[in-house]
């Protein structure tokens, strides 16, 4: 039986190639799946010495045909630009080059995640709408806007590094904060898919290095963020010995080794972060003067960060007591995400259980998610003696 894991490995690395050598985004798609189908006719379980190779190979000439029957011009001006479609597999990974396309800055976030996970993550179209809760003719629509405002773009090198690695923690933080359903596409698992294949195309890259040790160090509490009956439980009462102590020590190796490059970046710094809470044995244990240390580096890094700067104000009500912490949080904008929770947590242990029960549902009628908005809820109950 062919590998379908191989062939998914694959296909954005040989689009990517397509791409690189002046293919059309749409065309070089196209051209990859006719490849892939015929792969799948002509392999017979058994795929060739070079399975990439291979698949370059049909997808280029498929590519050119397409050009041919278009237009004899334009293929005479890719002839004299690049070499016979026969000749060996380029050795440069084109991830990157792939990424820059599907994040390119004329792009929305939403509508570069969703050509991301199209193009180089290889999920259907489908399973990207059910990730985005959408209808299908509705994501189908929004990627090929997106493929259209690319079209034009030229890409004979990669771009830069740090659009991509926005919009994959983009990626990773809606889908971590989603419960997908069996045969669903986990975009939280895929975004750490890709954020491997983007480290080893910039292996000396200490952001890319400390995102994916952020994303690995969250993921790695995943299974005990929601309980048996799919209620959300906090940080702070996680079982945690249901973390999953081997993506920890990856994701602390990685951020080691990236902080050891001295060219600290946000992602490394929310990364030590992430590694504080999950080395301490117990939320009492949790180190927080060591934490706020951290926040006050990444607010210097993003002085107008707002999420920044309400998460601190939680370090600064555990280091300096809940006043203080408040205080920081009034200052806020009203309309920030999570201000009302984190307001309402601090009252609550400030001792003002009145003022905090109503934060809390006022909290839940902003809650981004069904299970964020139940624990909500809960909250205000419970302290209001329901």
């Amino acid at each position: 039986m062919i590998d379908a894991h191989l062939l998914r490995d694959l296909t954005p690395q040989v689009l990517g190639v397509l791409v690189r050598r002046g293919a059309d985004f749409a065309a070089a798609e196209d051209a990859v799946q006719d490849a892939l189908v015929e792969a799948v006719r002509r392999w017979d379980g058994e795929a060739p010495e070079d399975p990439k190779a291979w698949l370059v190979t049909v997808a280029w000439r498929r590519f050119l045909d397409a050009r041919r029957a278009a237009s004899a011009r334009a293929l005479r001006e890719v002839a004299v630009r690049r070499e016979p479609p026969g000749g060996p597999t380029e050795q440069a990974d084109d991830t990157l080059l792939l990424l820059s396309r599907c994040c390119h800055p004329a792009l929305s976030p939403a509508s570069a995640v969703a050509l991301t996970l199209r193009a180089v993550g290889g999920l259907t179209t489908a399973q990207i709408a059910r990730a985005f809760l959408v209808p299908e003719s509705t994501m189908a629509q929004r990627i090929s806007r997106a493929k259209r405002t690319v079209a034009g773009e030229r890409f004979e090198r990669p771009g830069g590094v740090g659009a991509v690695l926005r919009v994959l923690y983009l990626m990773f933080d809606q889908g971590f904060i989603a419960t997908p359903e069996p045969g669903d596409a986990d975009l939280a698992a895929e975004a750490i898919r890709l954020t491997r294949q983007l480290l080893a195309s910039v292996p000396g890259d200490p952001e890319a290095a400390g995102l994916l040790a952020l994303m690995l160090l969250h993921h790695a509490r995943r299974a005990a963020r929601l309980d048996a009956a799919g209620d959300l439980v906090p940080l702070t009462h996680q079982d945690r010995s249901r973390w999953d102590t081997a993506m920890i020590a990856e994701g602390v190796d990685l951020l080691q080794a990236a902080l050891a490059l001295d060219r600290l970046g946000e992602y490394q710094v929310q990364a030590a972060i992430a590694a504080l809470h999950d080395d301490a044995e117990s939320a009492a244990a949790t180190d927080w003067p060591q934490i706020l240390e951290w926040y006050d580096e990444l607010a210097g890094l993003a002085p107008d960060n707002p999420v920044v700067a309400l998460n601190r104000a939680v370090a600064v009500g555990h280091v300096d007591g809940p006043l203080a912490g408040l205080r920081l949080v009034e200052s806020l904008d009203p309309a920030l995400p999570r201000r009302e929770a984190v307001a309402a947590f601090l009252h609550e242990r400030a001792g003002n259980r009145e003022e905090a029960a109503r934060r809390y549902a006022a909290a839940a009628s902003a809650a981004s998610s069904a299970a964020e908005r139940a624990h909500l809820l809960k909250q205000a109950a419970r302290l209001n003696g329901a």
